[in-house]
């Protein structure tokens, strides 16, 4: 089962890792997400940007119907994203809060897409597995502000708190149920 990956992109050079859980199984019982890698791709997240460069490291079928921007375009672009908002902090932001964990120098999904993979490194999961059920705030808040009991239709109240609905789907929560 132990498979040995070598990544070559652009952030990381000769970085190895071990894959020792099958992909998609064996999760920490306390980490249930609700979107795949895959899925977050296909949905459009990080505004088309992130990841475009990591292709040959994850199944091709991950990014086969992903919403990534044209090769030339650097920056972020909100359209790409499920709710055409950008709810994306800056990498730069991301360092200075002490987010990023030098084997994943792109955060937090990255580890997903690795943990998804089946690399365990069991405590830099149970870190990154803590930041991801803090998340959940602002499920709690889109319940607060957009309760499914208001005079909205059922497709707007979708498109309530686009930001935060935004952000969300970032974590593999599926803010377009909420």
């Amino acid at each position: 089962m132990k498979k040995k990956v070598v990544v070559n992109d652009r952030m990381q050079r000769g970085y190895k890792y071990e894959i020792t859980e099958p992909a998609g199984k064996n999760f920490d019982p306390a980490f249930k997400p609700d979107l795949s890698p895959k899925e977050m791709l296909q949905l459009g997240v990080f505004g088309g940007v992130y990841m475009r460069d990591c292709t040959r490291e994850f199944p091709k079928l991950w990014f086969a119907r992903s919403k990534f921007a044209p090769p030339k375009i650097k920056e972020h672009l909100a359209g790409l994203n499920y709710f055409k908002v950008n709810a994306s902090q800056s990498l730069s932001i991301w360092r200075k809060k002490g987010w990023i964990y030098r084997e994943d120098p792109r955060g937090w999904f990255q580890w997903y897409c690795r943990y998804y993979m089946g690399r365990r490194l069991p405590e830099e999961d149970q870190r990154q597995i803590k930041r991801w059920k803090a998340i959940r705030r602002h499920i709690a808040q889109i319940k607060k502000h957009c309760p499914s009991t208001s005079l909205r239709t059922s497709r707007n109240q979708k498109w309530c708190r686009p930001t935060q609905r935004q952000a969300l789907l970032h974590w593999a929560y599926d803010s377009r149920k909420m």
